[in-house]
């Protein structure tokens, strides 16, 4: 099963940017083992991020990304529960300023979907419960991990035989430990 990906495009940007998103983001599910998972991706503007970065964070400003995990809202008893091969588990949403993105973009000197990209991977580190806000070592190891996923979706960008490159970067980084404490950390939000 490849992991369920939605993309909401609320932008005036351009409309390639959806296709780009929905791409990384599948990737980036199955790299990080997460294949009988869902992922809701918005792409907004400043605005629309402004106000929800005020409400569910008193910060009245724009912010590049913002994550609201579902995780741990899942029901415990009662009502239908469908077989996780049948029906993906929520794992949340992924809201991102394109606007911000781009003025970020134009900083670095990348190209906005390689932003854009950056972006939705912190935002999906953030749903796994990543927090560079924590402490210094957590950054860290939240950075580096960034990194690595950067660098395993570029290799499969490049290359034609980009999934032999893809296994072969997985089963020698870090990102199979995230793969592998993940089950059990995520069937946590069920209990």
């Amino acid at each position: 099963m490849v992991g369920a990906v939605t993309v909401k495009h609320e932008t005036s940007g351009p409309r390639h940017l959806k296709r780009t998103v929905i791409s990384d983001a599948r990737a980036l599910l199955k790299l990080l083992c997460l294949q009988d998972y869902e992922l809701s991706v918005v792409l907004t503007g400043d605005e629309a991020i402004r106000q929800l970065n005020r409400s569910f964070r008193g910060k009245d400003r724009p912010t590049d990304v913002l994550s609201f995990p579902q995780l741990e809202h899942r029901p415990s008893s009662g009502g239908l529960q469908l077989p996780h091969a049948i029906l993906p588990r929520p794992l949340g949403d992924v809201v991102i300023s394109v606007d911000t993105a781009l003025r970020q973009a134009i900083r670095m000197a990348v190209p906005l979907e390689f932003r854009l990209r950056s972006l939705l991977i912190h935002g999906v580190l953030h749903l796994l419960g990543y927090d560079h806000e924590r402490s210094r070592a957590e950054a860290r190891r939240m950075f580096a991990l960034e990194r690595e996923l950067s660098t395993a979706l570029q290799a499969r960008d490049r290359s034609p035989r980009a999934k032999l490159k893809h296994s072969k970067h997985l089963a020698t980084s870090s990102i199979l430990e995230v793969c592998r404490p993940l089950p059990a950390r995520l069937n946590k939000a069920d209990d």
